[in-house]
């Protein structure tokens, strides 16, 4: 049955999201949302993940995932204040290399990203990211995007990853910190991969 071959497909797509590899033929998120169309509760549940007829109309070759902006919110932050990176702009990327962002010691801030799904179904795909100072890593980060289809309006998406609070003392306010960001999935294709930096102070 048509049914029992898409929850197999489903199935495999999220058990690549624990791990492992997909063992079926790629297909598109339309194709996906054609499937089982006059199930109900199945095409409410595609829904849920964006997988709905006419969703995407990009061909399902390219990148699935274009990678918009990294952002440090904080409930500290100034008003008004937002630091805020354009992955796709040369200028942001080579500025902030040269020029860290300045980050509050002491405080609970996180990681946002946004992202746009350009086609097919996301499973497995990850955030990382690398902290060294002086050569040496002294922090990582290591979180799952999530499962996503392309979004029905066309819309990027937004991932909060968890909070953390920054160090603080006078020596880990003392020099900076360099940062590489990617964002990969399971079977080893990078969406994005940039490098940037930071420092600590007493004010943001």
């Amino acid at each position: 049955m048509m049914w029992r071959g898409l929850v197999h497909a489903f199935k495999d797509i999220f058990v690549a999201g624990q791990g492992y590899k997909v063992s079926v033929p790629a297909k598109s998120a339309d194709e996906y949302a054609q499937m089982d169309a006059e199930d109900e509760s199945l095409a409410r549940w595609k829904a849920s993940l964006g997988i709905v007829p006419g969703a995407s109309t990009a061909p399902a070759s390219g990148p699935k995932v274009s990678i918009l902006t990294l952002e440090l919110v904080s409930p500290t932050l100034p008003a008004g204040k937002r630091l805020q990176l354009n992955i796709n702009s040369p200028q942001e990327l080579a500025n902030v290399k040269k020029n860290p962002i300045v980050i509050k010691e002491g405080v609970e801030y996180n990681v946002r990203i946004t992202f746009r799904v350009n086609h097919s179904i996301i499973a497995g795909v990850r955030y990382m990211q690398v902290v060294k100072r002086a050569g040496v890593t002294v922090d990582k980060m290591d979180y799952m995007l999530g499962s996503y289809g392309p979004h029905p309006r066309g819309e990027a998406y937004t991932k909060n990853f968890e909070p953390e609070e920054s160090p603080s003392g006078m020596l880990a306010r003392s020099g900076s910190y360099s940062v590489r960001s990617r964002v990969v999935d399971d079977d080893g294709e990078v969406y994005a991969d940039w490098d940037w930096s930071f420092k600590l102070a007493k004010e943001w």
